[in-house]
Formats: C-alpha cells, sequence, structure tokens
C-alpha cells in the first residue's frame, strides 16, 4: 500500500463537531463573563489546539475557569449523541481496515471529551492507536504527536504516514513531521492559508482515501 498507516484528526474531520465546539466556547464566555467578547472567526481559528490554548490570552486563573466551563458544558451536550459522523467516514473507515491499512487518530483534543463521541459512534474499533491531547507535552501545529503516533506504530519514515485533517494546525503539523497531508474538502475552516501550503491530496469523499492506499486512480 502507498502508506504504512493513516492517521486522523478528529474533530472536522471525522465528525461534525465544530459547530458545537464553537457554541461551547461561547457559552462558556457567558457563563463566566456574562458575555462572550470574541467573534465567531476568531473563536474558529483556535479549532485543532488544545482547549487551554484558546483561552490562553486570559490570566491563567481565567483561562482555567474558561476551560473548566467549556468541558462542563461539552461533555454534557456530548453525552446528548449529537454529534454525527461526516458521510462516509463510517464505511470508510471499515473499508480501510478490511483492505488491511493500519490507521491511528491524532487529536488535541482531551480524552475525557473525545472518547464520548469515539465511543458512541463505535470508531475506536478502527484505530491501533490513538493521541489524545494528554498524551503529549507539545501540541499541533508542532509535529511532537505524529512522532508519538509513529512511534506506537514502529514507524520510523515519516514519509509513510499520511494525516488526514480539516485545519492550518493538522497540515501544519504534517509538514513540520515530513508527513503526506491529505485535506478534507468538507472542512468548516477557511481555506485560503491551507491551501497556500499544498496539501498532498484534497478529498471530495471520504472514499477517496482506498484509491489512494491501493494506488488506484483518483
Amino acid at each position: 500500500m502507498r502508506y504504512d498507516a493513516i492517521l486522523y484528526d478528529l474533530d472536522g474531520t471525522l465528525v461534525d463537531s465544530v459547530p458545537l465546539i464553537v457554541k461551547c466556547m461561547k457559552q462558556a464566555y457567558i457563563n463566566v463573563l456574562g458575555n462572550c467578547p470574541r467573534s465567531e472567526a476568531d473563536l474558529m481559528s483556535y479549532i485543532g489546539k488544545p482547549l487551554l490554548a484558546c483561552f490562553g490570552m486570559h490570566s491563567a486563573e481565567l483561562t482555567n475557569k474558561l476551560g473548566q466551563e467549556y468541558l462542563k458544558i461539552n461533555c454534557k451536550l456530548l453525552e446528548q449523541n449529537v454529534v454525527p459522523p461526516f458521510e462516509g467516514v463510517v464505511e470508510g473507515l471499515d473499508g480501510l481496515r478490511k483492505l488491511g491499512a493500519m490507521q491511528g487518530l491524532v487529536t488535541s483534543k482531551r480524552y475525557s471529551s473525545a472518547i464520548i463521541t469515539i465511543e458512541h459512534l463505535e470508531l475506536g474499533k478502527f484505530f491501533e492507536h490513538m493521541i489524545f491531547s494528554e498524551d503529549s507535552s507539545k501540541h499541533k501545529p508542532n509535529p511532537e504527536p505524529l512522532f508519538l503516533a509513529a512511534s506506537k506504530f514502529g514507524i520510523t519514515d515519516m514519509s509513510r504516514i499520511l494525516y488526514v485533517g480539516d485545519a492550518l494546525p493538522d497540515i501544519e503539523c504534517a509538514k513540520a513531521a515530513g508527513c503526506d497531508f491529505a485535506f478534507v474538502e468538507w472542512s468548516q475552516m477557511p481555506r485560503e492559508e491551507i491551501m497556500r501550503l499544498n496539501p498532498t491530496y484534497c478529498l471530495k469523499s471520504f472514499s477517496m482515501l482506498s484509491c489512494i492506499m491501493s494506488e488506484r486512480e483518483l
């Protein structure tokens, strides 16, 4: 196969969770400060980064308070199974598993919130390894999470890994690690900066990954 492993981002890549994330960020501000002083575009620019980075422009005390409030709101909503997978994701992951592809998850999301969606949608069975925010000291766009995933798979040649994502920190992480990158065109993030970094592939559908892995014509 073209790659030894495919690694995936979670939010905005496999599951349609970006609107919920922004909603919870806004609500955290409202609950803590009484209003949200930031624009939706500003909040969106932090998608793909660790939670506390989203509030890191504030004092340490306020950052932690906003982060804890966000988690409380977000986990409560996630327990209601309100985050769907994108079209073709579950079938595509299953097809790649049957093809013999090794698959893994590399997300900046904390385990406590990510695992709720993973278990609701039964995605864990498709992944040999999963990397969460707590697993690395540095986070996307730093390449450390991808290096950690590669070590778990026993892969030393980073060019043998394809990382699939939807946001600027994802492609920056892949480039820094020496991985190829597949950009999902169902991304809700601004495309211009991502496209300037020349993703290896642009996926119009999740099923394109099986063609890439088996080196069939797209």
